[in-house]
């Protein structure tokens, strides 16, 4: 399920419910949005933005430390991360922290984000964040595989230096999100897996990306491919979607339950808990 960023509130007895009560239904992972800053429609007035200042976003790796403590087998997914307005080695080093502190719970989500307002304030640059994602992607799995690394790049130099703690496993999974062709390509070349939003070409996109996998060597079979869908009414309409999207390639879902109305986090917990019970638990 997705943690429901914006409505979840500022009290943390809530948010630890929240995320007690999802492992204790049977939920496998929890997927976090992030933003860090929002910008102020206000002196913007041809704003069109999905999130402003006034949407609340809890700093996902901070979120998922605190989860990590409460809970015991729910994995923490970031989708996405907006990589490229971040300092590379920082994320790898937040990356590894939470990945130990959850015993190995951590799959990072990665993309490169729609808001120049965040990059023009975190001083990174909006105009190359793609290419540039790739590097980053390559620095952050040396750095979470050896214990130092010499790496010159274009945009990274690291003059035999190393994270610690390390992963315990030596690796965190890199997921993308996006769907623009050149995330495509990225995805069948780079990642573990990839987040598609839901359209009526998705079958046809996932089986573009598993040939571009095979083209570049790959085992099409090792991308895995997860999509976020709204909650629904909890009848046999989102059963049947989820075993549609079972049927194209999908390997995980979950359910959005933010902007449907719901009053508060008790709110949001029976959302998720009935889902599970009318939906998720039929599959």
């Amino acid at each position: 399920m997705a943690f429901p960023q914006t409505e979840i509130g500022t009290n943390p007895e809530d948010i630890a419910r929240f995320g007690t009560a999802a492992e204790e239904i049977g939920y496998d992972h929890v997927v976090v949005f992030d933003h860090v800053l929002g910008a102020n429609p206000a002196s913007r007035p041809d704003w069109h933005g999905a999130y402003t200042s006034e949407s609340q976003f809890y700093e996902p790796f901070v979120l998922f430390g605190y989860l990590a403590g409460l809970t015991r087998t729910l994995e923490f997914v970031t989708a996405v991360l907006i990589l490229p307005q971040r300092q590379t080695a920082l994320v790898a080093k937040q990356a590894a922290c939470v990945d130990v502190l959850s015993r190995g719970r951590l799959r990072l989500g990665i993309g490169t984000g729609w808001n120049d307002v965040e990059y023009e304030a975190l001083g990174e640059n909006f105009r190359n964040r793609g290419v540039r994602s790739e590097e980053q992607i390559e620095v952050m799995r040396r750095l979470w595989a050896q214990d130092t690394i010499k790496y010159e790049g274009r945009w990274h130099r690291i003059p035999d230096a190393g994270l610690n703690p390390l992963p315990p496993g030596r690796s965190i999974p890199v997921w993308l999100g996006g769907m623009a062709p050149q995330v495509l390509d990225r995805v069948a070349r780079l990642a573990d897996g990839w987040f598609p939003f839901y359209n009526d070409d998705l079958e046809s996109q996932i089986q573009a990306v598993r040939a571009a996998a095979r083209e570049a060597g790959r085992n099409p079979d090792d991308i895995g491919v997860e999509c976020i869908q709204p909650m629904g009414d909890c009848g046999g309409a989102e059963l049947d979607r989820l075993k549609s999207l079972r049927d194209m390639g999908v390997t995980h879902t979950s359910v959005i339950t933010m902007s449907h109305g719901l009053a508060g986090p008790s709110d949001h917990i029976d959302a998720i808990r009935r889902y599970w019970d009318s939906v998720a638990s039929k599959l």
